[in-house]
């Protein structure tokens, strides 16, 4: 799929294969890694393509910008705004369920320029590990556009409805800092040891119960739309189908024992 403004058969995303982490790479590095339909499809192409043994995916970006945001020259170039911007968003819906639904965890490691639909790509990460120099710009106001990528869902889950609201509609920045705070992201690190303090954290989650962890994954973005008893009850399901799970089993052994639990052996 092609549109103005965009070459379908650019390279957009890179991919390489470090021990059991999957490793994906924004790869647009003189565009800002902007958004576009080959973007969308080499993302979502990457993330269905992950290697069976790898155990973590970690997700990060050539050059000092993440993600500039969507391609607005592109935009601007469409002879069909509506039809050219609702593709890209149905496209960019499917990266967002793929990240949010992958059979591993994924972590990110981000600096720079976070604007548009990839604040939602963000959110739909496990672990986010940003660097100082993080600047998250919604954008969609200056464009006169309402947001999409999952980012409405993202600052809200994280900021609140207020703050979301606030940082929206004002076309507002959030910082590093303010991002750590509020929990858009999980760690800040300074951007010198962004790329070491990421693979060091893919590499810890890809050592652990990775099963365990979705479960994990699922409960915790669950709770806030469950009453109490139902989280009750599926903490209980899911335990017990982590005790089920060769994970859990070498997991109590190796505490009996009063040793290391090798997860990678647990399949």
């Amino acid at each position: 799929m092609s549109s103005p403004g965009t070459d379908a058969g650019a390279h957009r995303v890179s991919t390489a294969v470090d021990g059991d982490v999957w490793r994906v790479t924004l790869d647009s590095r003189e565009a800002g890694n902007a958004l576009d339909l080959p973007m969308a499809e080499q993302l979502v192409s990457a993330f269905t393509a992950r290697p069976a043994e790898t155990r973590t995916v970690l997700l990060t970006a050539n050059g000092p910008r993440f993600c500039v945001g969507g391609d607005v020259r592109g935009f601007a170039a469409a002879a069909d705004l509506p039809g050219h911007i609702g593709a890209l968003a149905t496209a960019w819906h499917e990266v967002f369920r793929a990240v949010l639904h992958c059979p591993v965890p994924v972590v990110a490691g981000v600096r720079g320029a976070v604007a548009g639909a990839a604040i939602g790509l963000l959110g739909a990460c496990d672990l986010v590990v940003c660097g100082r120099s993080l600047k998250l710009h919604p954008g969609y106001g200056s464009l006169g556009l309402s947001p999409d990528g999952g980012t409405s869902w993202a600052l809200t889950r994280a900021l609140g409805a207020p703050r979301a609201l606030e940082l929206l509609l004002t076309d507002g920045v959030l910082n590093a800092a303010d991002a750590h705070t509020f929990g858009l992201v999980a760690r800040l690190v300074d951007d010198e040891v962004l790329t070491e303090e990421s693979i060091a954290l893919a590499r810890q989650i890809a050592a652990g119960p990775v099963r365990a962890m979705v479960r994990t994954r699922a409960l915790v973005r669950q709770a806030a739309v469950r009453s109490l008893a139902e989280q009750l009850d599926e903490e209980a399901r899911q335990i017990v189908a982590s005790a089920r799970d060769p994970e859990g089993r070498e997991g109590v052994a190796a505490f009996a024992e009063q040793r290391q639990a090798n997860f990678r052996a647990a399949e």
